[in-house]
């Protein structure tokens, strides 16, 4: 889905995105005994999901519940519980429903091709912490939300027409490297900052990535960044990314010709149990109204 908000200049153009695709997976295949095993979409590992609740969801639009477990869970049964290795050969989903084999799922409407999604468990918390699967980038995708509300309400008058793509590829990979209007000169991709050891990111100021695994993003736009966080008391920290990618670089590796950035809430336990905190959220925010307030890089 993609936006356009009218600027003072029509020559030239920017493109803002965050990405409304999730980490999941899909029914691989109905095993004999009515569980489903499943393959993953998108970047997440079998130990963060195990004891997951989900959904599933079948091709007639019905709609089933379960829960994602090892085969060998019960430690009364199985005497390698703790010690069996959590991949996709042991991991299936114990459905809500009242079946013992193949053919009663089936009959269900589930079949293979089947999407599950994971229960993200949101919690808002009094300390500012937001708790929830998906905050990668979820998060940044209500940011954008956030601001177009803003900028309509108060007839706020961009200096270049802005396009806001919301994209739904970007977890596996390719991303928002489509639809981008032949005037666009700059591309802030919104995402996740990257918590952990060695990193500078924290979860209560915006993160400003230097470099992914893509490569360095754009360094005057980056700079620029900077001086806007620096001008307008936002607190932010530069960082690197070392195994991660976003619609920006997707984009330029599609052939582009475009300045590119990448900017996001700190996000902790990314793929997994995520948290960041509200102070985070707000300093992106901030980041994202004046660059889009501000001139070219």
């Amino acid at each position: 889905m993609i936006a356009t908000i009218p600027g003072k200049n029509d020559k030239v153009h920017r493109l803002v995105t965050a990405h409304i695709d999730t980490l999941g997976a899909m029914v691989k295949e109905i095993k004999a005994d009515g569980r489903l095993r499943l393959t993953k979409i998108g970047g997440s590992r079998w130990a963060h999901v195990e004891g997951e609740y989900c959904k599933i969801f079948t091709t007639d639009d019905n709609t089933y519940t379960g829960t994602i477990l090892m085969h060998q869970t019960s430690v009364h049964v199985y005497k390698d519980a703790s010690t069996a290795e959590r991949n996709q050969d042991n991991m299936e989903v114990r459905l809500d429903a009242r079946v013992t084999d193949a053919d009663d799922v089936r009959k269900l409407g589930i079949s293979v091709g089947d999407f599950v999604a994971f229960d993200p468990r949101v919690e808002i918390l009094p300390s500012g912490f937001i708790k929830s699967r998906h905050l990668d980038d979820k998060a940044s995708a209500g940011i954008l939300l956030y601001l177009l509300q803003e900028m309509q309400e108060n007839n706020v008058q961009l200096p270049f027409t802005t396009h806001f793509l919301f994209s739904n590829y970007e977890e596996i990979g390719f991303g928002g490297n489509s639809n981008v209007a032949p005037e666009v000169v700059e591309y802030l991709a919104v995402d996740m900052g990257a918590i952990g050891d060695g990193q500078t990111t924290d979860e209560y100021t915006v993160s400003i990535c230097a470099m992914d695994s893509s490569g360095p993003y754009n360094a005057k736009l980056r700079q620029h960044l900077v001086e806007l966080a620096k001008e307008h008391d936002i607190g932010y920290k530069v960082d690197i990314y070392p195994f991660y990618a976003s619609d920006a670089s997707a984009a330029l590796r599609s052939g582009h010709d475009i300045v590119h950035g990448l900017i996001g809430p700190g996000i902790d336990a990314s793929h997994a149990f995520e948290r960041t905190h509200v102070d985070s959220v707000v300093n992106t925010a901030k980041l994202v109204y004046f660059y889009l307030l501000s001139d070219l890089s």
